[in-house]
């Protein structure tokens, strides 16, 4: 069979999983101009990251075209509120490659609690995008409001019947051709993911609100889903940040040259290979080799670096304080800048929006809705159980002493520190971090290694990588932390938790959401081990060990 022959009619699902979220971005962009400029910001700031790592590795290079390729990733949030519309999103994604990983059970965070439970659907290996879908508990409330949610609830249709016929269509047949694909992505732009500024029953929606229960008011009145956000990826969240906050006039000058020294000092002790590796996927494992000697940067090169980073800063297109516009959330969410684990999360405030309220009676009620916000991320290593363990034990001490100071938002310093306290158990290399059993990793053999494969004789692991004939990378994390999730959904909403108010308390848990769904949720912990037990046998095969390592070793 020619090769012609062989090919398949379909477009690679994860070809059409980059153009949709590459359509979202530009649609999202035109809705909410702030997150456009936004993105500006961060192509700004990850620009001038990667001149400063050509200064400390000057074997490192990289050119806007790699960068704009490596900040495209995206991750946004919908909030569903029929299980039927989440059974649909469900099949939806399944058409661009991307399955459902963890369980996320919102109403059950202490006091950040609110009325839903979640999944995030992402491809297995390697993702570049994902989606947080929340699906709203309405046997979260009492019974007038619950029937009152549903009732509303059933009069909108946000997945057309074309849209599902597409879906059905690429289950069937295994997938979709380019004019099939491209008409799906256009009901995904058009109505299932588009902010309409449409909505029913005025006085649900301010009941709800009053209560304290935004996100069900979000949910249940509005006509589609809409994206809530839309992240970009970060090289350095704490430079991002500080930008940020000064185009949109919270910081003067003076405090963002501060805080970029600051970020920049943290960048310069903690940046090696191995984090270029999580930075920078798309390079090759020679290239992120070659930057194993690192150069102190004089205090010269450190000031001339801030003033290029503020200078463009200044321009009156970023002055973001003339836009439509809340403000910047007080502190970042995740762990301490520190300790490389897991996702750190920060976010422009939610925008008031007008709405338009059509009354059961016909008759229309103008008002502002406040619910989508401006995101940002930056990932580090995916943690073992006892990786996650200790890290909640520390961010629990970090919400108590925080808790405790009281800290106004300008005493950023301050607030860093007791993070730092904190978080002080936790190792801050991937060597000690591995070491440790706290991470997962991939490892691999060096090019020392593959010279002598079939002639290394029987040893421990641990001497193959300390030899110098195996190396490892970390594993990036790619799901969701429920606590800082929920911290980002309380500033946004100002609204820090709610209580359900049926006579009973739902309690759901991972089945359930499967149920609904009609598939499995990944257990994303469960594949990072499995891949990192692979990653070991195949190294152990290319150095032709598989029978010579001695067991017991780590």
């Amino acid at each position: 069979m020619t090769p012609a022959a062989s090919a398949s009619p379909w477009v690679d699902k994860i070809v059409l999983q980059n153009r949709l979220f590459a359509r979202l971005s530009a649609m999202f962009a035109e809705e909410v101009p702030l997150y456009d400029k936004s993105l500006g910001i961060n192509q700004i700031c990850n620009r001038a990251i990667c001149d400063l790592l050509s200064l400390m590795f000057p074997a490192f290079s990289i050119d806007d075209d790699q960068i704009v390729s490596t900040s495209g990733e995206r991750h946004g949030a919908i909030r569903i509120g029929r299980r039927d519309e989440y059974y649909w999103v469900g099949r939806l994604f399944a058409c661009f490659g991307m399955e459902p990983h963890q369980f996320y059970d919102m109403a059950n965070v202490g006091a950040k609690s609110q009325p839903i439970i979640a999944t995030a659907f992402r491809s297995r290996v390697n993702p570049e995008h994902r989606v947080f879908c929340s699906l709203l508990l309405t046997d979260y409330f009492d019974t007038r409001t619950r029937d009152r949610l549903e009732a509303l609830l059933s009069q909108r249709q946000v997945i057309s019947a074309a849209a599902r016929n597409l879906i059905d269509l690429s289950h069937q047949q295994g997938g979709l051709s380019e004019s099939q694909a491209d008409a799906l992505i256009g009901h995904c732009t058009t109505e299932i993911f588009k902010w309409q500024g449409q909505a029913r029953d005025y006085d649900l929606y301010e009941e709800l609100c009053r209560a304290g229960f935004k996100i069900a008011a979000d949910i249940a009145c509005f006509h589609s889903h809409h994206l809530n956000h839309l992240t970009p990826n970060t090289f350095a969240i704490d430079i991002y940040t500080a930008a940020m906050k000064f185009c949109l006039g919270e910081i003067d000058s003076g405090n963002l040259q501060e805080r970029l020294m600051w970020a920049l000092e943290q960048l310069e002790q903690r940046t090696d290979h191995h984090l270029l590796r999580l930075l920078f996927r798309h390079l090759s494992d020679e290239q992120v080799d070659r930057c194993r000697h690192k150069q102190t940067l004089t205090t010269q090169q450190r000031v001339d670096w801030v003033a290029r980073l503020i200078q463009p800063l200044q321009q009156p297109q970023w002055r973001l304080s003339d836009l439509n516009q809340a403000g910047f959330k007080d502190s970042t969410e995740g762990p301490c800048q520190d300790t490389p684990v897991l996702l750190r999360q920060d976010a422009y405030k939610a925008l008031s929006e007008p709405v338009t309220f059509t009354q059961a009676d016909g008759t229309q009620v103008h008002a502002a809705h406040t619910a989508r916000f401006g995101e940002i991320e930056q990932r580090f290593y995916a943690t073992t159980p006892a990786g996650r363990q200790l890290y909640d034990a520390c961010l629990a001490e970090a919400e108590r002493q925080l808790a405790a100071a009281g800290l106004p938002p300008h005493q950023w310093r301050e607030r860093e520190a007791i993070l730092a306290a904190a978080f002080r158990p936790f190792p801050k290399t991937l060597p000690e971090l591995y070491q440790q059993g706290l991470v997962f990793v991939r490892f691999r053999p060096t090019a020392a290694g593959a010279e002598r494969a079939g002639t290394l004789p029987p040893m421990k692991l641990v001497d193959l990588i300390a030899e110098g004939f195996v190396t490892y990378d970390g594993l990036r994390y790619e799901d969701f932390l429920p606590v800082s999730a929920a911290g980002i959904f309380a500033s946004n909403l100002n609204q820090y938790g709610t209580q359900a108010t049926a006579a009973s308390r739902p309690v759901y848990v991972q089945t359930d959401l499967e149920a609904i769904l009609q598939q499995p949720i990944v257990d994303a912990m469960a594949e990072a081990a499995a891949l990192q037990r692979r990653s070991l046998m195949q190294t152990l095969e290319a150095l032709v060990l598989c029978h010579n390592l001695i067991l017991g070793s780590a």
